[in-house]
């Protein structure tokens, strides 16, 4: 979507008590998950043709979804509205077992994007479940991500939606429960859930590592931090995005006088800036920095020019692309650095081998 004519100059330079300044969290943006799902569309174009379809939004966020239909991907609800043989790709979020089942009576020729932390989640379903534990799942209904987990092992799964359902939720055995999450929740809302779990299931166990992606974990203790200093943040990101929806309410909870969330730097009203010294920004994980910069220019335009980076911790994790798309035995991404060394989880090394 292209810049709104004079959006740059639409937000007026209002007096304000003490300096005008941003700070701008980091990290933020892309997470190795998205940035990987992305480069996946891209390089199907590029190696097959378009169209290429796309089950769901590849990623949370307008922009990306509407860059990626002009290159000539078709994003579909369901494979049903594929032709026969033609290419898909899997969104970020996951899949079901029915969902790949579905592709591949159709003949569709399938390319994985699910982000490989949530694949991680679906090992842990899968084994859950063969050990006839009752799981917990801890998500939003109507999430992809949670479907497609849920769908994994749908008879052992039970859908916990909020810390307040887990005062209610009923269990077949409180000895034989376990919980596994959504990765883009909130840490706190999370943890409160789990502990009002515990507090009715004492041997309620623990899935073997925390199922909050670590890019979703850092850029809420980063607007935590900004926010304490901050009387408005604005966050940018898509509204059907979880992990930025999260991100304005841990403003608000951690010390912002007010948080809103938008698409594009032309959203940004007058009237958020009135009075306002500090503005605090940053971004869903799904969000390209380009947008970050069109906010931080009006920003300026604004009045505020002065940019401090407040980082609270280095991302330096990047995964391989999905194997049909691979162009070297390693299985190293090839076509878009995130910025340091590429690192592979260990488990995401078994699977490669094959263990």
């Amino acid at each position: 979507m292209p810049r709104v004519p004079g959006a740059r100059n639409r937000l007026k330079d209002t007096p304000v008590t003490g300096p005008k300044r941003v700070l701008l969290a980091a990290p933020r943006g892309y997470c190795a998950g998205v940035d990987r799902a992305v480069v996946a569309v891209e390089k199907a174009l590029d190696h097959y043709g378009a169209p290429v379809y796309v089950r769901k939004q590849i990623v949370h966020n307008i922009h990306v979804v509407r860059e990626l239909e002009k290159k000539g991907a078709i994003f579909v609800d369901e494979v049903d509205e594929v032709p026969a043989g033609s290419h898909i790709v899997f969104s970020a979020h996951g899949v079901s077992p029915a969902v790949v089942n579905a592709a591949a009576e159709r003949g569709l020729r399938a390319i994985d994007a699910t982000c490989p932390l949530v694949t991680k989640v679906h090992r842990e379903a899968v084994r859950f479940a063969s050990k006839d534990l009752q799981i917990l799942l801890i998500g939003h209904e109507g999430h992809e991500e949670v479907e497609g987990t849920a769908g994994e092992a749908p008879e052992h799964t039970t859908l916990v939606g909020s810390p307040e359902e887990a005062d209610t939720v009923v269990v077949r055995d409180p000895d034989k429960v376990v919980w596994l999450s959504q990765t883009t929740l909130s840490v706190d809302e999370t943890m409160e859930t789990v502990r009002r779990l515990r507090a009715r299931f004492p041997n309620l166990q623990d899935p073997p590592s925390d199922d909050i992606c670590y890019a979703t974990q850092n850029r809420q203790v980063a607007i935590r931090k900004v926010a304490e200093d901050a009387d408005l943040v604005i966050v940018v990101g898509s509204a059907n995005s979880s992990n930025t929806m999260r991100l304005v309410d841990v403003a608000l909870e951690y010390g912002a006088k007010a948080a809103y969330r938008v698409d594009y730097s032309s959203e940004i009203k007058q009237e958020w800036l009135d009075g306002v010294s500090t503005v605090g920004v940053t971004s869903g994980a799904s969000v390209p920095e380009e947008l970050v910069q069109e906010v931080l220019e009006d920003l300026a335009g604004a009045g505020y020019g002065t940019v401090q980076q407040v980082k609270t911790a280095e991302e330096d994790l990047m995964f391989s692309l999905p194997k049909e798309l691979r162009t070297d035995s390693s299985g190293a991404q090839d076509a878009r650095a995130l910025g340091g060394r590429t690192r592979l989880l260990d488990w995401q090394r078994a699977d490669a081998a094959g263990e």
